[in-house]
């Protein structure tokens, strides 16, 4: 078995595909999910190994999700369009709909736990044109990381994501104590800096945890959206999904929460929320190429 392998663990019945990430002492290997915010490790004998055109039905299942809701994205994108066009006409005659408009979507800041997830999610915001900064950081960094970031950034949207889960080495599980989770704890703390810099949930959206966190309290602690209600495996980009949904819905509206919750590509156990404004704006008239203007120098 070699780093980069595709591989199942046997006793989950071969349910989500893993790739080999490394290995520790007593033959257990790092293992980390292709589509899920999943690491994990697992004892050698528990892997089977599979061929990289293979892949799990789990994964291929979450694999057509998450093509479905980038189509879902997208359609909202072109419907949301029409109606801009159509709400311009209907300004001085339709005079400023001949000139057009220019979008201004939310600007996205992107904290991620995990570097390949974080190369996934960028490249993401770039085909859905969402204006995105990324940075692979600890979740135990995280915190310290928005001090820095925020001002400088200054983001409408913040996403506070990685690798979290339940501790089942703690047992009984007590599922509303945060000492049960992996990362809960930390995206806790991430999230409590960013509402000290702006404590107005619609001026700075917030989006946190991962797969399994602890949701009510990152809802207390400020997060608009966060994952799980159901402490299940979410998909690696569903952040992504809800950042740029909020990033293309109009100022003058509230996300719709039965998108957010129901075409995620984990569903309603993996992502919930309170109502938040959106953050995209038109303007103006459209913007034209600064290389085709042709500028006459005043005389003075």
């Amino acid at each position: 078995m070699n780093l980069g392998d595709l591989v199942v663990r046997k006793s989950y019945g071969g349910d989500v595909t893993f790739r080999v990430e490394g290995m520790r002492q007593n033959n257990n290997i790092v293992i980390k999910g292709t589509e899920f915010r999943l690491l994990a490790d697992a004892p050698i004998d528990d892997l089977v190994t599979v061929p990289h055109p293979s892949l799990s039905e789990r994964t291929k299942q979450a694999q057509i999700k998450a093509n479905e809701s980038l189509d879902r994205l997208q359609k909202h994108r072109q419907e949301q369009s029409e109606r801009q066009l159509a709400s311009l006409r209907n300004i001085e005659g339709g005079q400023l709909a001949d000139k057009g408009y220019f979008d201004v979507p939310g600007k996205v800041l992107h904290l991620d736990g995990d570097p390949q997830y974080l190369k996934k999610s960028l490249a993401l915001y770039n085909q859905l044109r969402v204006p995105a900064e990324g940075h692979y950081i600890n979740e135990s960094g995280m915190a310290d990381s928005l001090y820095r970031l925020l001002p400088r950034v200054r983001p409408d949207i913040v996403v506070i994501t990685g690798h979290d889960g339940v501790l089942k080495r703690r047992q009984p599980y007590d599922l509303y104590s945060l000492d049960s989770y992996k990362n809960s704890h930390n995206f806790v703390t991430a999230i409590q800096v960013a509402r000290q810099y702006e404590r107005n949930l619609d001026s700075l959206v917030i989006v946190a945890g991962a797969c399994q966190s602890h949701f009510e309290a990152l809802l207390q602690a400020g997060a608009n959206f966060a994952s799980s209600p159901g402490r299940i495996l979410i998909h690696a980009l569903d952040p992504v999904y809800v950042a740029a949904k909020a990033a293309y819905t109009s100022v003058r509206d509230t996300v719709n929460i039965h998108d957010v919750v129901h075409h995620t590509i984990s569903g309603s156990q993996g992502v919930g929320g309170i109502e938040t404004r959106g953050s995209y704006r038109i303007g103006l008239p459209k913007l034209q190429d600064l290389s085709t203007l042709k500028v006459t120098p005043s005389v003075s």
